[in-house]
């Protein structure tokens, strides 16, 4: 009777330890979604994460002056979060914030 009822502990024991790393496993692959957005401020929504360096060093990998184009585009991907795909074009797909920051003489300053 005794070897019964320690053989019936251990059974459910070895369901509810089962079903307790299940719980944990699924749960941890979503608790690995929040690592790609980021909060900006107290009172502002959820923005995805951008590799603003990595994206600008595409985009002004063929450029004539990369040092200057690297900083104008990382000051816009800060801002806009968003960097055009390619090397030259495409500004319209980042949107209004991206085509009409100006520079201080009234020119396009995201590249």
């Amino acid at each position: 009777m005794a070897s019964t009822s320690n053989s019936i502990f251990l059974l459910l024991l070895s369901f509810f330890l089962l079903s307790l790393f299940q719980v944990s496993f699924s749960s941890s692959s979503d608790n690995e979604d929040h690592l790609l957005q980021v909060v900006k401020g107290p009172n502002r929504r959820l923005m995805t994460f951008v590799d603003c360096g990595g994206l600008c060093a595409i985009r002004c990998g063929k450029h004539s002056r990369p040092n200057v184009c690297t900083r104008a585009c990382g000051t816009c991907c800060k801002r806009c979060s968003c960097v055009p795909p390619g090397t030259h074009g495409n500004r319209e797909l980042c949107g209004s914030c991206y085509t009409d920051m100006l520079t201080h003489g009234n020119k396009p300053k995201c590249p």
